[in-house]
């Protein structure tokens, strides 16, 4: 017990708090909040009880003396706490005379000094966060036993020391300069510093504050430091850090090359990534049916996605694409066949990947790459020896960050198997050869978008028509993938079958546009009986024109469909004024056609994809690819420059280009009659047939032409309607084509065996290639097409002999009979 005096008190009014009132006979009469907060006793418990029941020590006798004198007395005393430990108190007595002559002790509690200042210094020893004085100058006065653990020097080797002089390295160099700053601006700093601690061990991370210290008046005398531990907390902000990058980066494309590389930057990226080394390792896409890629020793075989560098050194790494095989028994088979996480310290002995070989001996993560139940790949990490093992925790973000990255893979896989099924579908319905006929000379080019797009429904087709006509057809649906490769199937399908029937590009186009909006409403109508959602639609845009290289005319309509370009010799490239009528599929709206003449060598440019999709620079870059094509260059190289061509961003969407130069048919090739409603004018158009087929070399054609024609004629004049007229015209072919005025087609049948008649056409169709019936606005035109007779090699082509030495009979043929 400390020494205790009777003196006249010398009371701090703003240190001494009242606690208690005792009478003359040591009984409480009164107790404070004071007193309960330092004893812990209530009022109840102890008013009207002797005060000596509270001492952990008898009075002193000075204090006795005191209070037998009624003199005031102050001094330490212990008391018992309630819970039964003691309590050192500095205590004021002061001496109160009552009313009735009696007295009463009122009690002030003052804290004692040397107790404060005790605990001060045990709070600024053991606190757990680093505490530090230095002076004025920078030097160290004390710190504590945290400072002096992290510092690794006991505090008497560096008391009075400067910071840099006790760790002459960074981080601590940094703090040395802040320290300094604080002094010159009497302003507190606080700060993060990552580093080792001096004292060894992983890399940390620490708050550190800076106070300026100052004296009553003001000054700064010196300065305070505290350093807190926040490793933990900031390697859990780095973990979620990398999280958010994981979401943010991984998965935005369906590349499965991509998706890895991406995991592996993220992974890392940084002089703080989470991994020294990422290498990500993928089965190959198995087909169906086929299992997982393993030798006969059963040593898994993967390939190489993508793998980041150690040391900045390929080494003998496998490179991406390469095959990379795991051997039975290693941690790496282990992990691909339990599907488990595996943390292990590499033995430098084992068969490691040679790309581990700066890891090997520290940590090694490995984390399968699985989605839907289905075993992808592997991912592997490693962390050099100066970096921290791996810990559970590093486990669980990794393991979440690869499985994100797996539903990506997996996605991208899936994706890339339907596209490569939407590409196929789409190159066996594309035309795969340009057809023979010599109107057009073509070239025809089909780019599909990149892989990160779905397959889309482009199309460009030539379809040979009668008459040596041809039409060019070019169209987009608006889906994507394999319903888009088979609707585009389904149109140039009925493209086909429509132009079949020889009908003008706006009746083809508006029966077209009937089929579309028929097929969309049983796609609503199936969807709806079988509850779900119906299908994103098939609308579509098409264009389709015809050239006839005897009149050298271009017929063409659109329904929505960008107009093709259009270089005449000798004139800037320009677009066909064709009306873009409405889409297929709009229903109820009539299109228009368009005539135009086209001298010969005119180039003709049919597009569809993302030429027309890129605004005005798709036209614009098809405009100036075929301004530098001359007359006599082929078309191929054209239109491949028009595909390199194109702006940034084209080679998302699919592209079909289709280039025509136009070849008419020489007068020489092409010869008419006028035919009079007489059966006699058969007979004499008979036998200008046979001089005319005699001058075109074709001696051999003229028994079977004459069958031909005359059925034909004879059906005209029998059973149609003037005016009655035939047209033979000389292609790669021989073409026969009577037209009349009326409107009934004839039928093909068989006639039976006590008929008199029907079998004419019947034997027009035995002796023909093919013959058919196309509807005019004047009436139809039956034509028929008669493979040519091989010609002796000595015996010219009309219409490769010069005009001045061509007989003259052959320069004027017949124009009526």
């Amino acid at each position: 017990m400390s020494t205790t005096d009777a003196r006249t008190p010398g009371t701090d009014p703003e240190r001494a708090r009242p606690a208690a009132v005792v009478d003359d006979d040591g009984g409480i009469t009164l107790w404070t909040p004071t007193a309960r907060h330092l004893l812990g006793y209530g009022p109840d418990e102890v008013t009207g009880h002797p005060a000596a029941r509270l001492l952990a020590a008898p009075l002193p006798v000075p204090v006795l003396r005191a209070v037998a004198a009624h003199r005031a007395w102050s001094g330490l005393l212990w008391a018992r706490h309630r819970d039964g430990h003691p309590v050192e108190l500095g205590v004021e007595a002061h001496p109160c005379p009552q009313v009735d002559g009696s007295r009463r002790w009122v009690l002030l509690v003052e804290p004692d000094r040397r107790t404060e200042e005790r605990l001060v210094g045990r709070a600024f020893t053991q606190s757990p966060i680093a505490l530090a004085a230095y002076d004025n100058a920078g030097r160290l006065l004390h710190a504590n036993d945290a400072l002096v653990r992290l510092a690794g020097k006991s505090l008497a080797r560096m008391r009075g020391l400067a910071l840099e002089e006790i760790h002459p390295y960074p981080p601590y160099l940094e703090l040395g300069a802040l320290q300094q700053q604080v002094l010159a601006t009497a302003t507190a700093v606080r700060t993060r510093l990552d580093g080792a601690p001096p004292g060894g061990g992983p890399a940390c991370t620490w708050d550190v504050c800076v106070t300026p210290l100052r004296t009553g008046d003001g000054r700064v005398n010196g300065l305070g430091v505290a350093i807190i531990d926040v490793t933990q907390e900031a390697r859990a902000r780095r973990r979620l850090l990398l999280a958010n990058a994981a979401c943010d980066r991984i998965g935005g494309t369906l590349d499965a090359t991509r998706t890895a590389r991406e995991l592996v930057e993220t992974l890392t990226d940084g002089t703080d990534g989470f991994a020294d080394f990422a290498a990500v390792d993928l089965y190959d896409a198995p087909r169906p049916g086929e299992g997982r890629s393993a030798d006969r020793a059963g040593t898994a075989t993967l390939r190489r996605a993508h793998a980041s560098l150690l040391g900045g050194s390929p080494g003998t790494a496998p490179r991406p694409g390469e095959p990379v095989a795991y051997p039975p028994g290693s941690p790496f088979a282990r992990a691909l066949e339990d599907g488990g996480l595996h943390r292990c310290r590499p033995d430098p002995a084992e068969d490691l990947p040679p790309a581990l070989g700066a890891a090997a001996g520290h940590s090694l993560v490995l984390v399968p790459i699985t989605a839907r139940g289905e075993r992808l790949g592997l991912a592997t990490l490693a962390r050099g020896p100066q970096a921290e093992p791996f810990d559970r925790d590093d486990l669980l973000l990794a393991q979440e960050i690869v499985q994100r990255a797996a539903i990506s893979i997996d996605n991208a896989r899936r994706y890339a198997h339907e596209r490569d099924i939407a590409l196929a579908l789409q190159r066996a319905l594309l035309p795969c050869h340009v057809p023979d006929q010599r109107a057009l000379e073509l070239a025809l080019r089909y780019r599909p978008g990149h892989e990160g797009r779905d397959i889309g429904g482009v199309w460009c087709d030539v379809i040979p028509l009668s008459g040596a006509r041809v039409a060019l057809v070019a169209g987009d649906v608006s889906t994507r993938g394999v319903d888009a490769s088979a609707a585009m199937g389904r149109l140039r399908t009925a493209v086909r079958a429509l132009a079949d029937l020889d009908l003008a590009p706006d009746e083809l186009l508006a029966h077209l546009d009937d089929l579309v909006t028929q097929l969309a409403h049983e796609e609503r109508s199936d969807a709806h009986r079988l509850g779900g959602h119906p299908a994103s639609g098939t609308g579509a845009t098409c264009l389709y024109a015809v050239y006839d290289p005897v009149s050298r005319r271009l017929c063409a309509a659109s329904a929505g469909h960008p107009a093709p370009v259009l270089h005449r010799p000798g004139r800037a490239p320009e677009p066909l004024p064709v009306a873009a009528g409405p889409p297929l599929g709009t229903g109820g709206i009539t299109f228009e056609s368009i005539d135009v003449d086209l001298p010969d060598a005119t180039v003709l440019a049919v597009y569809s994809g993302r030429i027309h999709g890129a605004g005005e620079a798709g036209p614009e870059t098809v405009r100036r690819a075929l301004a530098a094509v001359g007359a006599a260059d082929d078309l191929g190289p054209g239109c491949d420059r028009v595909l390199r061509a194109l702006p940034a961003g084209s080679d998302e969407d699919d592209v079909a280009l289709l280039a025509a130069r136009t070849h008419g048919l020489p007068a020489s090739r092409v010869a008419g009659w006028d035919v009079p409603p007489d059966p006699e004018a058969v007979g004499r158009i008979r036998h200008e047939l046979g001089g005319l087929l005699a001058r075109w070399g074709l001696a051999d054609a003229v028994f079977t032409t004459e069958l031909v024609v005359t059925e034909l004629l004879t059906n005209a004049i029998r059973y149609g309607r003037a005016p009655v007229r035939l047209r033979l015209i000389r292609d790669r072919r021989l073409i026969c084509e009577i037209s009349d005025g009326g409107a009934t087609a004839p039928r093909l049948r068989r006639a039976g065996a006590d008929d008199e008649g029907g079998r004419g056409l019947y034997l027009v169709a035995q002796l023909t290639r093919r013959w058919g019936t196309r509807f005019t606005p004047d009436g139809k035109t039956i034509w028929t097409e008669q493979d040519l007779p091989e010609q002796d090699p000595a015996q010219q082509d009309p219409a490769q002999q010069d005009p001045a030495q061509q007989d003259p009979a052959e320069q004027d043929l017949p124009r009526s009979a």
